[in-house]
């Protein structure tokens, strides 16, 4: 898969290509589809297959830190991406200039001009341009005017809920992990580098392997049940708390801090992923460190008994 990143390191497709165009948070089950059958379409016409991505996601440029939370940051989407039938994956900067083209401009300067595009799938409700008023309609107006097909992308169901990004940040937010991971096709992960910390949990008998979240807003809050693949070929169990260390200090952003079991190596600046299996409980403030240190202990032996059960599943 070809990485581009803005349309001045785009090479017009001569030939044409076939496209889609979203977000993509998460790349959940019917994000899958979606890009399953654009591929099929890119086989049978001989094309390359061409998604197209936006960073910062369009709520994030307008709504800033009151946008919805993220499943995924860039880096995580890139690596998931390029394991699915794409062959070239074009992240558009959004920002004043990009928010600011008429929906006519983006048909006309990008979609046919730059990409050259033959046959685009894309949502039904997907709305685009200065004032959102590029819609499906135009889409598949300009379609039969300049020669390219538009496809519906359909709505994925599962138990008759259409899978969602929004659906799927739902169930995260309300501790209900397993129906997120029925829809993300896979259990809901975190990636990011271990970073050194201020090592309190060192001093209380819990060591932590810290992930900065680079975020103020996520889909999951508290203590969970977690493994850790990256190192080698493990799959350490251990306890995560994801949140703001209301005992400690009170920190503005939010940490991800994972204290592993049975594990007692020097992982700083390792590239892992934090897999969430169960959650614990809410993140809550303590009146002292000594009572914090006695529900971590309760919250390990709690989480060493999901661990038990599970395997036993």
């Amino acid at each position: 898969m070809r990485l581009i990143r803005g349309l001045s390191h785009l090479e017009p497709f001569v030939d044409g290509c076939v496209l889609t165009i979203g977000n993509f948070d998460g790349l959940h089950l019917g994000h899958k589809t979606v890009i399953n059958k654009l591929a099929e379409r890119g086989k049978s016409l001989d094309l390359p297959v061409v998604v197209m991505i936006f960073e910062p996601q369009p709520l994030e440029y307008f709504l800033a830190e009151n946008a919805p939370s993220r499943l995924m940051r860039l880096r995580e989407k890139v690596i998931q991406f390029a394991s699915l039938p794409v062959d070239h994956l074009l992240i558009m900067s959004f920002n004043r200039e990009f928010a600011n083209y008429d929906a006519e401009q983006f048909i006309d300067d990008v979609l046919i001009k730059k990409l050259n595009v033959k046959h685009l799938v894309i949502g039904d409700d997907f709305h685009f341009g200065k004032a959102r008023r590029g819609n499906f309609a135009m889409l598949k107006e300009k379609g039969e005017q300049f020669g390219f097909n538009v496809e519906d992308t359909g709505s994925f169901q599962l138990s008759g809920l259409r899978i969602s990004s929004t659906l799927i940040r739902d169930a995260l937010n309300a501790g209900n992990l397993a129906q997120a991971e029925s829809m993300l096709g896979h259990c809901y992960s975190v990636c990011g580098r271990v970073a050194h910390g201020d090592k309190r949990g060192r001093t209380i008998g819990f060591p932590t392997a810290n992930i900065r979240m680079f975020r103020k807003n996520t889909p999951v809050n508290g203590v969970f049940a977690v493994t850790m693949t990256g190192i080698d070929d493990l799959e350490v169990e251990g306890i995560a708390n994801v949140g703001i260390r209301p005992t400690v200090d009170g920190a503005s952003k939010v940490i991800l801090e994972t204290h592993l079991f049975d594990f007692d190596r020097e992982i700083y600046g390792r590239y892992v992923e934090i897999h969430f299996k169960h959650k614990i409980r809410d993140e809550k403030r303590f009146d002292s460190l000594d009572e914090l240190k006695k529900q971590i202990a309760k919250d390990i032996i709690e989480t060493k008994k999901i661990f038990a059960e599970l395997k036993r599943l």
